[in-house]
């Protein structure tokens, strides 16, 4: 009966949405109350399955169950199962998950009391802005204690609950991704899964673009990075491993996939190191945007290598800080004149935090003070040599 109705949903999202229909059909579906207190999407091997709690399915209305599927294809599509690792509060990372596709799902067709902007006032929160922006004020909005909705939150999910009373009156559903984490798996799973995600979403794409369907916004500009991304024109890979050497952070997490010597019936510890590359961008009005598209490439292939990189932008001066995220918008901050001081400087005050430093330019500047740490400058292709500059360089080409 069920499996009737998940067809019969399933047609009427391939009637109105193809992108999704099609997705949808890439999926393995499984029926499991003990598995998912709602709905949610993980991995099997490399596979891909969608996991359904039949007494939430039943409490739905159609265009509810409609939406419940878009939000657990749009986890996958928007590779929150790959590239979140670096989130290090799960209870955040999930909410900031769920405020981000929810907006991109008709409010009529979501299930009852959806995680939204607009359910953090406090916050004020932007619309559309990714994960990685709602989770950083998620973040500070935990850490000031001044979002009562956040904190209701976060009280229900630490007592494994569904639903959440809110201060004002009002309920919502607590977001649950047990089954979406990439628990266990090595480097080249996790690269294995990732690529496999990019063909079938390609793959989907394609289906669609034959059938003379469209594509979905929300996917036009994540298509568009797979499609264009250029090959690395330097070996990240091999050249930081060597370079960077060991991690400056150690991640620990649970999976059953290890056993846990002392506890036979509890979760293993697997211990994980990560580089965190301080990556600086000489933002100087000497660089052109084909050099910082040049940047940006190669920035897509060294987090590609699992490394976490924090972007500095500087001219004369530190124009911005924050995580680099392929799947957002680069947006370049500065374009004045040129000083690698500044960031040398706060390089050196917080060398504890990052692996090493390596910092893109035309080169076209004095030398600057001298790193306590460990440094690579890296040159555009249309750069030469600087032989002032104090430390390793290469030459993209």
């Amino acid at each position: 009966m069920r499996a009737d109705e998940l067809a019969k949903i399933s047609k009427d999202l391939m009637l109105r949405e193809p992108f999704y229909g099609i997705f949808l059909i890439t999926l393995n579906k499984k029926w499991d109350n003990k598995a998912v207190p709602t709905a949610g999407v993980g991995l099997q091997g490399i596979n891909y399955y969608l996991w359904l709690n039949e007494n939430f399915w039943d409490s739905l209305q159609d265009k509810q169950r409609r939406g419940l599927l878009k939000h657990e294809l749009l986890h996958i599509g928007f590779f929150h199962l790959t590239d979140y690792e670096h989130l290090k509060d799960k209870e955040l990372s999930n909410i900031a998950k769920d405020v981000e596709i929810n907006q991109y799902i008709d409010e009529e067709d979501l299930p009852p009391g959806p995680c939204l902007p607009s359910t953090f006032p406090e916050l004020n929160l932007e619309e559309k802005k990714g994960t990685n922006y709602y989770y950083e004020k998620l973040v500070q909005g935990k850490k000031n204690g001044n979002c009562p909705n956040l904190n209701a939150l976060l009280d229900a999910m630490a007592k494994e609950q569904t639903k959440c009373q809110l201060p004002d009156g009002d309920e919502i559903g607590v977001p649950n991704h047990s089954t979406s984490e990439v628990e266990g798996l090595s480097e080249a799973e996790q690269k294995l899964i990732k690529k496999q995600t990019e063909h079938i979403l390609k793959e989907v794409a394609d289906s669609v673009v034959k059938s003379r369907g469209t594509i979905p916004g929300e996917f036009a500009e994540i298509l568009e990075r797979i499609n264009t991304l250029e090959e690395a024109k330097f070996d990240w890979k091999a050249y930081l491993r060597r370079f960077a050497g060991g991690s400056t952070k150690i991640y620990t997490k649970k999976t059953r996939r290890k056993y846990n010597k002392r506890y036979e019936d509890n979760p293993g510890l697997k211990i994980k190191p990560r580089r965190h590359i301080l990556f600086a961008i000489d933002t100087s009005g000497s660089v052109s945007s084909s050099e910082l598209k040049e940047c940006v490439n190669e920035l897509h292939h060294i987090q590609k290598t699992g490394t976490e990189i924090t972007v500095i932008q500087a001219d004369s001066a530190i124009s911005h800080i924050g995580k680099f995220n392929h799947r957002e918008d680069f947006k370049v901050h500065g374009r004045g004149g040129t000083s690698f001081d500044p960031v040398l400087e706060y390089y050196n005050e917080n060398t504890h935090k990052y692996t090493c430093l390596i910092y893109f330019t035309d080169g076209e500047a004095s030398a600057p003070v001298p790193a306590r740490g460990r440094m690579l400058w890296v040159l555009s292709s249309k750069s030469k040599e600087n032989k002032s500059l104090i430390g390793p360089q290469i030459v993209l080409n």
